[in-house]
């Protein structure tokens, strides 16, 4: 069996291999119909551009090997963007499970073991012409304007790829084809050009053969013979990953190796947490210098969002629909407009456009002394913590007040351009996001003076417990509202809405978020406030009692009651009040 068998292998285990006979490599260069920017030249002509490249089936752009490296920058400031990329693409794909780790593996060229990322989704796959075009150096942004598509600039997977490692290869499979390219800075080390190996299969039968339409024999086992030299996959390895398609499955593989270093270690460092399904021991992939990321009045140093994928995976969707793992463990998801305590709704207009704003306190935030406005573009995070109103002059003021707004209607002008950075972790300065800033700030303080100069609720040992606690269905991946008197912790790890305390049918739709329940009044003597649209009045005694630690009562002072209550300050602003501040 030469090194042809394994790529072709058929599609079940239990079915011998069978050799192929092969023709063309491809019939049209990277790039053609997808890229203006990117032309395919003969190896046998050097110098010539060609429309089709027959003679060898290498593939070149007209590039130096060295914008590779250039691409990763775009992701120079942050690691995680460029893992959110990839994880991007996933979502794109419809996958419904979504797979990232680092596992040693044996490197012949390296002659030891060496760290490679996977992410590996189910998703829909790439056909030939779409893993060609994925290679290439962008492309026309999609006619159709899909809320829930991400992608848009044509450079995602090759800046994600190039900032995480050296070298890429990406193993896809749809229903009828399989394709296997090589993204590498290795291979291309003292070219002129820049040489990205593809080879493509097709359905026959149970078997996958190479694509006779796309690629001919000897180019083929020239790609495979590269991809074989320069990275650590050898046939048997790319025959064991292919055979993580099994029967007629879909999805996308990609493998990335020589990973980014920091000083003499690597940027990323991994943990394979402990077996049993234990929360406090799960693994995760960090990033090594733990440093905070740069904000306006930030704080606090307890940001785990910004050194931990796993903290950053459980917030980084809107809408979180796809199941995630990271190092073998599930992400626990978190919708953070279900996760709020004194949740309010604002709805408003900006530059034209409507904007709807969740507003709530988040018991986690608080504990590490965090606040600010989550922003998400087509249901994907992208600034985080944004501190706006008098947030920003004060760093304690707000805490663990949270604000989560998705701005994709302003942010798309609807006449092709998009505010939002190639990285996609920020926006650019423009008038529709000056304006965001400004109408946040206000509904901010608007909560602030409603809200926080009030009173402080306890239920159980949370001080802001969410308004309504949320399962997902591990079936339909609908959030279900649990009921108040439920004890969520009892939940098992994979549910499914037939389960208590729903007792319903994933055909149900999900309920919409709804206000908090409790709605306090400007009044000082007494507070009224809203239980489910009912009205109420709670009368403030004139001593408060307080709990000691040792489970007596006891009197408190009026210092020791502001001590007891975190957000009542006299001094909660560092600036004037807004009825002092000039004109």
């Amino acid at each position: 069996m030469d090194y042809n068998d394994e790529a072709c292998r058929p599609m079940h285990p239990s079915i011998q291999s069978k050799k192929n006979s092969v023709q063309v490599m491809h019939a049209r260069p990277i790039g053609e119909d997808h890229s203006p920017d990117m032309m395919v030249k003969d190896s046998s002509r050097p110098g010539n551009s060609v429309g089709c490249g027959r003679s060898s089936g290498r593939n070149y752009a007209i590039a130096h090997p060295s914008y590779l490296k250039t691409l990763g920058q775009a992701h120079s400031g942050w690691i995680f963007g460029a893992i959110a990329e990839l994880v991007d693409n996933s979502r794109d794909a419809k996958a419904t499970k979504l797979e990232i780790s680092i596992d040693m593996l044996y490197s012949k060229t390296a002659g030891k073991d060496i760290p490679m990322l996977s992410i590996i989704d189910d998703g829909h796959g790439m056909s030939h012409q779409e893993i060609v075009r994925m290679i290439s150096f962008g492309h026309v942004q999609p006619e159709a304007d899909d809320p829930d598509h991400i992608g848009r600039f044509g450079i995602g997977f090759k800046t994600g790829a190039m900032r995480l490692g050296k070298d890429a290869l990406v193993l896809t499979q749809t229903a009828n084809s399989r394709s296997i390219a090589f993204l590498s800075q290795s291979l291309n080390e003292g070219k002129d050009n820049l040489e990205i190996p593809v080879v493509s299969y097709r359905r026959i039968g149970q078997f996958m053969e190479v694509d006779t339409s796309v690629q001919n024999e000897s180019s083929a086992k020239y790609n495979l013979k590269v991809i074989k030299e320069f990275s650590p996959f050898d046939k048997y390895l790319i025959g064991e990953k292919a055979g993580l398609f099994s029967g007629n499955s879909t999805g996308t593989q990609i493998f990335i190796w020589n990973l980014d270093v920091w000083g003499s270690n690597y940027s990323l460092q991994w943990e394979a947490g402990m077996s049993g399904g234990s929360s406090f021991h799960q693994g995760d992939i960090l990033i090594r210098s733990r440093r905070i990321r740069s904000r306006p009045g930030q704080i606090s140093q307890k940001v785990p969002l910004d050194y931990s994928l796993r903290s950053y995976l459980e917030v980084i969707f809107f809408d979180p629909r796809m199941k995630i793992y990271v190092q073998g463990a599930r992400v626990k998801c978190r919708p953070l407009a279900k996760s709020l305590n004194n949740t309010i709704i604002e709805n408003g207009i900006v530059m034209g456009k409507p904007v709807q704003l969740t507003l709530g306190r988040s018991q986690l935030e608080w504990e590490q002394a965090n606040c600010g406005m989550f922003l998400y573009w087509h249901g994907r995070l992208i600034e985080a913590y944004k501190r706006v109103g008098s947030m920003v002059h004060n760093g304690d003021n707000g805490r663990g007040i949270v604000g989560v707004v998705d701005v994709t209607d302003l942010i798309d002008d609807g006449k092709g351009h998009v505010w939002v950075h190639n990285s996609k972790q920020g926006f650019q300065d423009c008038e529709a996001y000056a304006e965001l800033e400004k109408w946040l700030g206000e509904r901010a303080d608007e909560y602030l003076d409603k809200f926080v100069d009030t009173i402080q609720l306890r239920k159980g040992n949370a001080l802001y417990k969410p308004d309504h606690e949320w399962v997902q269905c591990d079936k339909c991946r609908k959030w279900r509202m649990l009921s108040p008197d439920f004890d969520s912790k009892t939940l098992p790890l994979e549910w499914f809405c037939y389960m208590k305390p729903f007792n319903g049918r994933c055909e149900m739709p999900e309920r919409e978020v709804e206000h908090g329940v409790i709605t306090i009044a400007s009044k000082r003597s007494g507070h009224n406030y809203t239980i489910d649209s009912k009205e109420f009045k709670c009368e403030l005694p004139q001593k408060p009692i307080w709990k000691s630690e040792g489970g007596g009562d006891k009197e408190s002072s009026p210092s020791e009651e502001e001590d007891n209550i975190p957000f009542l300050s006299k001094k909660r602003r560092s600036c004037p009040p807004r009825s002092c501040k000039k004109s």
